[in-house]
């Protein structure tokens, strides 16, 4: 029976005994999700940090090179909008492999991405009480350490999303629209001002660093701009009719995003008048944009910054700690993080779990940097840099494995569905768009702590391996309860 609003009394605790926990189901609309989902995309944020290192890789085309990687990550929601479409799911990856290989794919593909995204959020956690010290030092002087300024937002954070869904997704969203309204205005002023400098060089293949080596080198690099399009999935049992709002979201959101990082990469390089060694040495380019065009109104680009870094808080834990709510709800992790608020229907445990381990991150991170050979403490924007560059190879790993799962599963459950295009060449082709970023990514001869990001995500990839075929062993029902919730069937 489908029930897309009603709440009904609260279910029997425990994921594995008795009724399964649900998350309150309906409250959310295909607008609230696709919201949710490009606030945890988080451009500002994304875009202020990311795009001095894809200038210097990808040079003046480095707008083509984010024209590729939108190709890239559409075809990744193609995987995601049908596997939703057939089996919505709070677990989202985590029950679309597990579906499809069974329960030790499960168990291994809940801890790659649990820790993945916490590993990832970690970066965007540190980077709040970045930012935050960035602009009052700018405006005032005042040089508060970052860490202060993390904890504040953290804890505030966290509060909205103990309150629900619906308030935490309203304000994300709140914090999302502010952030495009600066973005667009800045990167229009900006265009405006340098009209003389407007020219098709930016997408001409012609003018991409190094040719395609360079554009290979600046792929993975889009595409983590991306991250975070994967966020209405996991918001699936909170959704309107899933199966339809979900794929939409997706498709609405990367649409959305890679016409707004064309407009801003594009604004960005000619400010800078197609000069990219200026841009590469630039802290923040799109900062000094602001300041070169905006001259004192420039502060509203530092406003849309920590708004962006708010927006990706709220909206990046609510969805990443509901996969490991529902690892938790049908027993491929431990049943503490299966708990769910009896009156506002929220996933507390995994949430403050969730943002508890990527503070301790954080912590270990910095005194690896206070002992380490440099000494010295933590720059968090630095931090942002390792920390997601680690996070993305294993969230890189779930989407490879999702797009290997998606013709097996309409193969097998759904053969009469089953299209040739659909399910078997566009996910085909979306996986080795995924082999690009991972290589280069994991390929030797990279400074340190790069050089040893691969064999980290390695020994974790064995050690979830030994880890689920031990609990699939002890517990031979788990292959039962693997994708047993579905988002819209009580």
């Amino acid at each position: 029976m489908t029930d897309h609003g009603a709440v009904g009394p609260p279910p029997m605790p425990g994921p594995v005994g008795g009724a399964p926990q649900r998350l309150r189901g309906g409250v959310l609309g295909m607008a609230d999700i696709a919201a949710a989902t490009m606030a945890n995309v988080g451009p500002a944020m994304s875009f202020f940090f990311g795009f001095a290192f894809l200038g210097t890789a990808a040079g003046i085309a480095s707008p083509l090179t984010i024209v590729a990687a939108g190709v890239a990550v559409a075809l990744l929601g193609n995987t995601l909008a049908q596997f939703s479409r057939a089996h919505p799911s709070a677990g989202s990856f985590i029950t679309f492999v597990g579906k499809t290989f069974g329960p030790v794919s499960a168990v291994t593909t809940a801890l790659l991405a649990g820790l993945g995204y916490i590993i990832a959020m970690a970066s965007v956690i540190a980077i709040s009480g970045g930012f935050v010290q960035i602009t009052l030092y700018h405006y005032t002087g005042v040089d508060l350490p970052w860490i202060i300024w993390t904890l504040l937002l953290t804890g505030l954070s966290v509060v909205l999303m103990l309150r629900g869904v619906v308030v935490s997704t309203k304000w994300a969203g709140y914090f999302f629209g502010v952030e495009m309204l600066v973005l667009v205005v800045v990167s229009i002023a900006a265009l405006v001002q340098h009209h003389g400098s407007l020219s098709a060089d930016p997408f001409l293949p012609s003018h991409i660093h190094h040719g395609l080596s360079g554009l290979a080198a600046g792929f993975p690099l889009a595409v983590y701009l991306f991250i975070g399009w994967e966020n209405s999935a996991a918001l699936a049992e909170e959704t309107q009719d899933p199966r339809r709002n979900v794929g939409r979201a997706v498709f609405l959101s990367v649409a959305i995003m890679t016409v707004s990082y064309i407009l801003f990469s594009y604004a960005t390089v000619t400010a800078f008048d197609n000069d990219m060694a200026r841009l590469g040495e630039a802290r923040i380019p799109f900062i000094e944009v602001a300041h070169d065009t905006l001259g004192a109104l420039a502060f509203v680009a530092y406003v849309g910054g920590l708004t962006s870094t708010l927006g990706v808080l709220i909206s990046g834990i609510n969805s990443q700690a509901r996969l490991v709510f529902n690892a938790g709800r049908e027993g491929l992790l431990p049943s503490f993080f299966g708990y769910v608020h009896p009156i506002r229907r929220t996933p507390n445990n995994a949430i403050v779990t969730f943002a508890v381990t990527a503070l301790l991150i954080i912590g270990g991170w910095g005194l690896g940097h206070l002992l380490g050979s440099g000494g010295g403490s933590m720059n968090p924007v630095v931090f942002f840099t390792e920390s997601s560059s680690l996070g993305a190879i294993l969230i890189l790993l779930v989407y490879l494995a999702s797009n290997i799962a998606l013709p097996l599963y309409y193969r097998r459950y759904r053969p009469q569905e089953f299209r040739t295009v659909r399910h078997l060449v566009l996910p085909a082709i979306g996986a080795l768009a995924i082999l690009v970023p991972l290589y280069y990514l994991a390929k030797p001869g990279q400074p340190a702590p790069y050089n040893w990001f691969p064999y980290a995500a390695l020994a974790i990839l064995l050690l979830a391996v030994g880890y689920a075929a031990l609990l699939v062993r002890r517990d031979p029902t788990l292959a039962e309860r693997v994708g047993s919730i579905v988002a819209d069937v009580d």
